[in-house]
């Protein structure tokens, strides 16, 4: 005689009405956000705690989540951020030499909701065909769902457009940054010798943008998300970053926007990645918009125009620049290869330059580390010049 089936733990409604069961794990309860889909087979902690992803739950195409477990350097901040987690295969015990705990025990103390046991490629098929969807997911242990109540609260949510998450993300005051990339067998080491000064904007910075920046020679100075050009100005800086972050680049741009175009009057060196590429563009006149299921991955193929490399990237965005609406004296620099869209501006006259990919990877390749020795280059020669 066959065993009963288990009764499932949790389950994810869509607004479309589609109800996928499963076991639950992490945390219990009930979270709405958006649906995307990560194609990365490595750096499930990594993309967790990835600010980008406020207000979306994320499907892991690649089963083998949890395999290595988890440690505290590899946290891109310091709590997950992403609102929840959807895999095939539940997470399996750690087995690696760096690895401090295991991935269930950490969602759960930290208040994320997970289910399992889901066919994550069609989900992914899914996400693909009918763009982002709002979603509701719930965990309970006695297996008691209203699904007609999730249904509805995934109908009910706003979603990302018009959303500023910025605010929700960034740092609560200023803090300065020295610690550089990991490297073995040292570990993170401190930069003791900058010869940049840089001030970096935190729309929901990673951790491993400033390690890069304090890697290229910067002592970093993080600013909250709401820090006024004269906040930016105050502090004398060689060059101004912009960093990633989650939500509707329009929404955020209301008070970035009036700032960076007062940097960029100052002609100061400016970079910018992901979010910060995005109000870059606009706050030189571009527009952006949303993305049908927007690119989160670590094997992305951008090309760059300027020398013709294909660089293999780390992606993760739902909203993208318009190439259409670049005004007059901004290049496009790079695009994807995958759909087209834009990657890369910089402008024709000054040391200004943003890209959409995430040149610091955690996860992912490390072709486009260049961009921060570039960023470096573009202060150094104003001291110079």
């Amino acid at each position: 005689m066959s065993s009963p089936i288990p009764r499932p733990t949790a389950c994810l409604a869509l607004a479309d009405g589609t109800v996928f069961y499963g076991r639950g794990f992490g945390a219990t309860g009930e979270t709405v956000a958006e649906l995307c889909f990560n194609t990365a087979m490595t750096g499930y902690q990594e993309i967790m705690t990835d600010p980008s992803y406020a207000g979306q739950i994320v499907t892991f195409t690649f089963p083998h989540i949890g395999n290595v477990g988890v440690t505290p350097e590899d946290d891109e901040t310091a709590e997950p951020v992403a609102a929840g987690m959807v895999v095939k295969w539940d997470p399996t015990a750690p087995s690696n030499w760096r690895a401090t705990g295991d991935l269930v025990s950490w969602l759960k103390s930290r208040g994320r909701i997970c289910i399992g046991g889901i066919d994550t490629r069609r989900l992914t098929r899914a996400i693909r065909q009918q763009g982002a969807p709002h979603v509701a997911l719930a965990h309970d242990p006695d297996g008691k769902f209203d699904l007609e109540a999730l249904v509805a609260k995934a109908r009910a949510w706003k979603g990302l457009v018009g959303l500023d998450l910025a605010r929700d993300v960034t740092c609560a005051q200023s803090y300065r940054w020295d610690e550089m990339r990991w490297a073995w067998p040292e570990g993170y080491q401190r930069q003791t010798a900058p010869v940049h000064k840089v001030v970096a904007i935190d729309y929901g910075a990673k951790r491993n943008i400033l390690r890069c920046l304090a890697s290229a020679g910067c002592d970093v100075t993080v600013l909250p998300a709401t820090a006024t050009a004269q906040d930016v100005l105050a502090l004398q800086p060689d060059g101004v970053f912009l960093s990633n972050g989650p939500g509707d680049p329009a929404a955020t741009g209301d008070y970035a926007v009036p700032m960076i175009r007062e940097v960029l009057a100052a002609d100061l060196p400016v970079f910018g990645i992901c979010l910060g590429h995005q109000m870059l563009a606009l706050a030189l006149g571009a527009q952006t918009i949303k993305m049908n299921h927007g690119h989160h991955g670590a094997n992305h193929p951008v090309k760059d125009h300027d020398t013709g490399k294909v660089e293999i990237t780390s992606m993760n965005h739902g909203f993208a620049v318009d190439s259409q609406t670049l005004p007059a004296g901004v290049i496009e620099t790079h695009t994807s290869l995958f759909d087209g869209s834009n990657c890369g501006i910089r402008l024709a006259d000054k040391p200004v330059f943003s890209v959409q990919h995430h040149p610091e990877a955690s996860p992912g390749p490390q072709d486009s580390f260049y961009l921060f020795e570039r960023f470096a280059a573009h202060m150094a020669a104003r001291k110079t010049g």
